[in-house]
């Protein structure tokens, strides 16, 4: 075939930086924003971290019913108390006030030793120190630190003694008696019971240490020895019967043995508990829904005017440098102002669809899909999921990643529609208040 020119008009979307950078910077989280954003101006002298004159509020809880119609603090700019209404409503004590800027160590002061905090201690280490401390055998200390390897995050010993035995070999031939001795010792470290091979092991370890006059022990000692099944699937009062045990007894027995903890390893915890930073927060003002971005949540960049300054004055090379990183620190600022105004838009969405859930609870959610959030908003059901993905809500009734208000719906016997969210909370509603010993069966439960 001969090669030949030909004229086509079309039309395609096309993608330039700026695009790409507004929809990636959109997906991230508000860890990874910030670490982009660090890297971005350790990469760009045109970008500087923008400083405020007084340092951001942090949302903390204030003494409830203190100035209920007061916006929270963090609010941004173009976001002010006269923004969108979503509706009526009683006014909820849970506002949250300026905790201050008292870091020490962001004014270039150390820390004092006693206020940093300890290393975490997992199980493993805690009943390994305790190990060190006894004054055992290095025949017994090997013995122990193989138990303790063996037992789980709950307290747990994993396995039987014949698998310590066989870990020992060769370099210690233990019998099972001898085992067992040094796993008895490890069962009265704290906490007490940890290293049980089974429940009623880690309760009868727990009740050895009771005082022999405590009410209901020789029968709660007995209960968890030979009937703690029966107990269970029987119940206090008929197990006391098939005992010939006096009801009085037997509810002092269940007391004292609900007392006592059934997992006592999950007393020392590995590591410290994991706080979310929400990204906008819905409160309560004038009897209407309103919402804001969080403070902090939007990290801020300006331009640094010195480098600025030197445009035009550089060399040639080093000004056409200056002029290529202005041009991308715009950019970016830019982009970081879209993904603001996004965000509390979709925010304001759902708080207007899900005003329901914020009043009620999660019987009141209603159905809502990212299509229709899309439509009301004028954007594309993409910018939508990446704008709801890791990114968190603040409401009176805690912290939601912005997908939990998005849920599939049901259709009823009534010809609407029922949020899988609002249905799942009425059947755990049911099922905690019916009575555990006789449940309600399913073909008789009340229809909604």
């Amino acid at each position: 075939m001969k090669p030949t020119l030909q004229t086509r008009l079309g039309q395609q979307l096309s993608l330039t930086p700026q695009l790409r950078q507004a929809i990636r910077l959109l997906q991230l989280s508000a860890l990874e924003l910030e670490a982009e954003l660090n890297a971005a101006v350790e990469s760009n002298p045109l970008l500087e971290h923008e400083e405020d004159e007084e340092p951001d509020a942090e949302f903390v809880p204030e003494n409830a019913g203190d100035k209920p119609d007061e916006a929270p603090s963090g609010e941004t700019a173009g976001d002010s108390p006269d923004s969108d209404d979503f509706g009526p409503g009683e006014e909820p004590e849970w506002y949250e006030s300026s905790a201050g800027g008292n870091d020490r160590r962001g004014n270039g002061e150390d820390e004092p030793d006693e206020m940093t905090p300890a290393a975490p201690v997992d199980l493993h280490g805690h009943l390994l120190w305790q190990l060190q401390l006894s004054h055992l055998s290095d025949r017994d200390l090997a013995i122990g630190h193989a138990l303790i390897e063996a037992i789980n995050d709950d307290g747990y010993l994993e396995g039987p003694l014949e698998d310590i035995k066989a870990a020992l070999s060769p370099q210690i031939e233990a019998d099972t008696a001898e085992i067992e001795t040094v796993l008895h010792i490890i069962q009265h470290f704290d906490p007490v019971g940890a290293g049980a091979r089974n429940l009623s092991e880690c309760l009868c370890v727990q009740l050895s240490l009771l005082s022999p006059d405590t009410p209901g022990l020789a029968l709660a000692r007995e209960v968890c020895r030979r009937h703690l099944d029966a107990l269970a699937r029987l119940g206090a009062a008929r197990l006391a019967s098939q005992l010939g045990e006096p009801v009085e007894t037997m509810d002092q027995a269940v007391s004292l043995l609900r007392s006592l903890d059934p997992k006592p390893g999950a007393q020392i915890s590995a590591g410290e508990a994991e706080y979310i930073t929400p990204d906008a927060i819905a409160y309560r003002q004038g009897g209407v829904w309103k919402v804001v971005l969080a403070a902090g949540s939007q990290p801020r960049l300006a331009i640094n005017r010195h480098y600025e300054r030197l445009i035009g004055k550089a060399s040639r090379e080093d000004d056409h440098y200056l002029k290529s990183q202005l041009q991308e620190a715009r950019w970016l600022i830019k982009s970081l102002e879209t993904r603001a105004d996004t965000l509390v838009r979709v925010a304001r969405a759902i708080v207007r669809q899900q005003s329901g859930f914020l009043d009620h609870g999660s019987e009141a959610m209603r159905p809502l899909t990212l299509r229709e959030v899309a439509e009301e908003l004028g954007l594309h059901e993409s910018t939508i999921s990446r704008a709801t993905t890791r990114k968190y809500l603040r409401t009176p009734r805690g912290t939601f990643e912005f997908k939990h208000f998005f849920s599939s719906g049901i259709a009823t016997d009534h010809g609407g529609a029922a949020s899988a969210t609002a249905i799942q909370a009425m059947l755990r509603k049911l099922i905690d208040a019916e009575n555990p010993r006789t449940p309600f069966p399913t073909s008789g439960w009340p229809k909604y």
